[in-house]
């Protein structure tokens, strides 16, 4: 499977954004996604993921309430809906993908992702 992310750009805090992954590829449903950021100077971190079918979710305490993860896996697409965005959510944010067939765990830790998409740079204005 091969990885595009799309959507950043540049909003105002307390604002909203959703970012795309689009998969190619016709087994998209047997991978755990997931969406992982850096911002300047930091380390990669966890942000959200989401289980092959959808039905389990699994995102970050800094994020909680505010980003939701979702799939359409007819369209072979991840997003990422963030909302009252803050400065500090500022970063490149990545999308992964991780091969679990028949599975529906999620996954937090960036070793366990073996697909990445390309990063798309959102950033957040005060």
């Amino acid at each position: 499977v091969q990885l595009q992310a799309s959507g950043g750009g540049l909003v105002q805090a307390g604002g909203s954004l959703t970012l795309s992954c689009a998969a190619s590829g016709r087994t998209f449903r047997s991978y755990v996604m997931g969406w992982f950021r850096q911002a300047p100077g930091k380390e990669r971190e966890f942000v959200a993921a989401i289980s092959g079918s959808g039905i389990n979710k699994d995102s970050a305490s800094s994020v909680k309430g505010r980003f939701t993860i979702s799939r359409d896996n007819a369209k072979n697409t991840v997003y990422l809906q963030m909302s009252s965005l803050e400065p500090e959510d500022t970063a490149i944010y990545y999308c992964a993908a991780a091969w679990r067939i028949h599975s529906n765990i999620v996954l937090r830790e960036a070793g366990s992702y073996t697909v990445w998409g390309q990063g798309t740079l959102v950033t957040v204005s005060s």
